[in-house]
């Protein structure tokens, strides 16, 4: 599946890396929600993986909107940006929302 059809979609999202967990081998803490979609494969051959907006306390399931997908350019393993129904960001928001992982990459949003 093309990654740009999750875009305006409701996705179930399991979280491994919970809001305020440590990286379990680069040691930053996360500020949102992380986690990946069950039973599907990205461009690095683990589960698609997925940053939850808008949502403030750790959590372990979510199902929300996908409104956006960072495209990392020197990397094979693109992240789905999910959200709560009826909320926004801008792309400015998004990046800085997820640059505590993302500065290790070079990526651009995707609508």
């Amino acid at each position: 599946m093309d990654v740009k059809e999750y875009i305006g979609k409701i996705i179930n999202v399991r979280i491994d890396r919970p809001m305020g967990s440590k990286h379990p081998k680069h040691g930053f803490i996360y500020p949102v929600n992380y986690g990946y979609v069950p039973n599907t494969i990205s461009g690095d051959g683990e589960e698609l993986d997925c940053y939850v907006l808008g949502i403030f306390e750790p959590i372990e399931i979510f199902a929300g909107k996908c409104i956006a997908i960072i495209h990392r350019t020197n990397d094979n393993d693109d992240k789905l940006i999910i959200v709560p129904e009826g909320k926004e960001y801008t792309d400015d928001a998004i990046k800085a929302l997820t640059e505590f992982q993302e500065r290790f990459f070079e990526s651009g949003v995707i609508r």
